[in-house]
């Protein structure tokens, strides 16, 4: 038979109280009734029920991370942080794969089961800032990676314009002067438009006049996006010395693409990245790229969503993460 906590009371003759406070871990126990019950758990082994002790306090112990598609190793990578953060709060993490589309997105933060969850981090793709004017009034929502929106839910995010400013900026350090940029997604308000206003401010700053041609537009952020638009970039009358790509899967798409056509990187072409994902230290040559810090956003987030749940209504907070430019030899020799 499944021990029950009076079954521990009982055998370790102490009170159902006592056995609940050494089960919470509370101090004012002590330690001879903490040793005596912790030997009836262990003799009994006896398992605390957490979906009950989730109810009585108003919490149900789980959590929504929405993303918009796991084989991205930044967001295999952020899921994994997120799930480890969660779980120093005793949350399980319920992982939804968006696509990066606005009804999945939609489905997310209107879903008729969110009452199963405390909360719900989502990264938004393709949604606008009207879809989420109610958001705030049902389950704490908290966005990740998207300032963009003016939405009534807490952010987390790095200052995207800073870091493609930053990107770009060390291309022109370098001295390149015809930087394309690989990601631009017109009619979306998100993040590659906040990347293609800071590669384009850069370019600006440093005198250059920005060709239309250089900016390469990828419907999704993949290698094989990457690895077509470099060609399309490499068959120009003037190519490009340098790109700028808005994810680090474009930036390993366009390294395959420069090396099919026997170019030298960084000799004849430059390639900085975006996102600071693992595979950057194992291409040929290594990826520069912007590093946010995914640790700093998976905890900002969970600190949010834990305000949230257990202080009620919150005035929408705006957290920016830092990031680091990671200069490797894809840039510098």
């Amino acid at each position: 038979m499944i021990a029950r906590l009076k079954d521990v009371a009982a055998r370790a003759g102490v009170s159902v109280k006592t056995v609940s406070n050494v089960v919470n871990g509370y101090a004012f126990v002590t330690e001879e009734n903490r040793r005596r019950v912790q030997e009836a758990i262990d003799h009994l082994g006896y398992v605390p029920n957490i979906g009950a002790r989730n109810l009585r306090k108003g919490r149900t112990g789980f959590l929504t991370l929405a993303v918009p598609e796991l084989v991205n190793p930044y967001f295999a990578e952020l899921c994994g942080l997120v799930m480890s953060a969660a779980a120093r709060h005793d949350w399980t993490v319920l992982i939804e794969q968006t696509g990066g589309v606005r009804d999945q997105e939609m489905t997310v933060i209107n879903m008729a089961h969110r009452s199963l969850v405390d909360a719900i981090i989502l990264s938004p793709i393709d949604l606008h800032p009207t879809d989420l004017a109610q958001a705030a009034a049902g389950t704490p929502l908290v966005l990740l990676g998207e300032r963009a929106l003016h939405a009534p839910a807490h952010h987390v995010a790095i200052d995207n314009v800073a870091a493609a400013t930053a990107a770009t900026r060390h291309l022109v350090d370098l001295g390149r002067r015809r930087i394309a940029a690989i990601g631009d997604q017109p009619g979306r308000h998100g993040t590659a438009a906040l990347r293609r206003n800071g590669y384009l401010g850069a370019l600006q700053a440093a005198g250059i006049t920005p060709d239309p041609a250089l900016t390469v537009r990828a419907e999704a952020y993949s290698r094989a996006e990457g690895a077509a638009a470099m060609r399309r970039l490499l068959d120009l009358p003037e190519p490009p010395d340098a790109v700028f790509c808005f994810n680090d899967l474009l930036a390993v798409g366009a390294l395959s693409a420069a090396r099919d056509r026997g170019l030298s990187v960084p000799g004849d072409l430059a390639v900085v990245g975006f996102d600071g994902v693992d595979e950057g230290n194992y291409t040929a040559p290594r990826l520069t790229t912007i590093a946010p810090d995914k640790a700093a956003i998976a905890e900002a987030a969970i600190n949010l969503a834990r305000a949230a749940v257990h202080d009620g209504a919150q005035d929408p907070q705006d957290i920016v993460t830092p990031f680091t430019l990671v200069v490797r030899e894809s840039t510098v020799a």
